[in-house]
């Protein structure tokens, strides 16, 4: 039992995110049901599966996805029942042109702007419904309306109250989780200039680290959204995600440059200073994303600094014995590509430093200046 224990709350851990979803839509799929019964709707069934289609993952997407459901069902409702009234379709082959006119305006909105999806399928609805349950169009067009705003609505307040997910946290997530993923392949990157490389590997952990950039990518939406109606308050999402997309293009650019080894007369001097880059630089983006994600202050950049200034040391005094001037062409633009890749890694690991600095707790903040301040 200690064991079982033991495993749920480490599921409960890793999955809470989707718990609380689950969580929200049970609630506001229940809430609609009775809701919808006490008002008399005529289909409370809608209500319920609107409750679910607007109860998302996050505060931000459940007000994107309620007012697109909202403004496509009011525009369906409204387009279907004008169509209804003012079109008569008493026969087959009517109503078959009737339905065509009632889709084709609604299905090409809903083509265009893909979050009013709900058009089309409630002019159908209005324009149906009338036909089978013999009631008159206008009243099916505003039970309609009125069964997708109590659905709508009760989503939205559940959103906000049970278990709240803000599209913040989930940036936050996303962010460390690039970062934690990058500090891997780097590793990994780097070490191929020296020696092998497992390149499915390390192609399997670019694609993580693309759709961690990508789930970034589109809770950052939310969570400006949120940010915008004051739901959550917190720094921009869209330096961290331009600084992260900068540092993937670096790790692409280093990729190409160990894709095979240096020669041994190049690796003999600047092996050690590379190992040290490569250590330093692996650290620190784990750290960072460690940092992120408990929303602590960035960690210290001394030991990237000392391996800047090393590996620099090694291109000065490489330049000063003329050793890359013999190096064949395709060799030395592998290794000016890398030190210039890495030159610009270590530009964007600043902008990191700051960006990550910027998450931090504002208590975090406080402890740190108060340290710094201490004699």
């Amino acid at each position: 039992m200690a064991n079982l224990s033991t495993w749920l709350s480490e599921v409960a851990e890793r999955r809470r995110t989707e718990i609380g979803l689950a969580l929200r839509i049970t609630v506001a799929s229940l809430l609609s049901y009775v809701i919808a019964q006490a008002l008399n709707l005529h289909l409370p069934l809608w209500a319920v599966l609107t409750s679910i289609i607007v109860t998302q993952l996050s505060v931000g997407r459940s007000l994107k996805t309620t007012g697109d459901y909202l403004i496509g069902t009011l525009g369906g409702a409204l387009y279907g029942g004008l169509i209804a009234v003012f079109i008569p379709h008493s026969s087959e082959w009517a109503l078959l042109a009737v339905l065509a006119l009632a889709i084709l305006p609604m299905a090409l909105l809903a083509a265009i702007r893909p979050g009013l999806n709900a058009a089309p399928v409630t002019a159908i609805i209005v324009l149906l419904v009338p036909l089978m349950s013999h009631i008159d169009p206008v009243a099916s067009a505003i039970d309609r309306v009125l069964e997708v705003a109590v659905g709508a609505l009760i989503g939205l307040g559940v959103s906000f109250i049970v278990l709240p997910s803000r599209a913040h946290g989930l940036a936050v997530a996303a962010g460390a989780k690039a970062l934690e993923l990058m500090a891997v392949a780097f590793e990994g990157l780097l070490a191929g200039v020296t020696g092998g490389i497992d390149r499915d590997g390390l192609h399997r952990l670019q694609d993580g680290i693309g759709q961690s950039l990508v789930a970034l990518n589109g809770v950052a939406l939310e969570a400006e959204r949120e940010r915008r109606v004051r739901v959550a308050m917190g720094p921009d999402t869209g330096p961290l995600l331009r600084t992260l997309l900068r540092l993937r293009h670096d790790m692409v650019m280093i990729g190409r440059a160990a894709s095979a080894p240096l020669p041994d007369v190049i690796l003999l001097r600047f092996g050690p200073v590379l190992t040290q880059a490569r250590e330093a630089i692996s650290a620190y983006l784990h750290d960072c994303g460690t940092a992120l994600a408990a929303r602590q202050a960035a960690p210290s950049r001394d030991a990237i600094r000392a391996a800047r200034q090393a590996y620099a040391a090694e291109v000065t005094a490489a330049r000063h014995d003329h050793m890359t001037r013999d190096l064949p062409g395709d060799v030395a633009e592998r290794f000016f590509a890398l030190g210039f890749a890495l030159d610009q890694m270590n530009g964007n690991l600043r902008d990191l430093e700051r960006i990550v600095s910027e998450w931090a707790k504002p208590e975090t903040i406080a402890t740190i200046k108060t340290k710094k301040e201490t004699p």
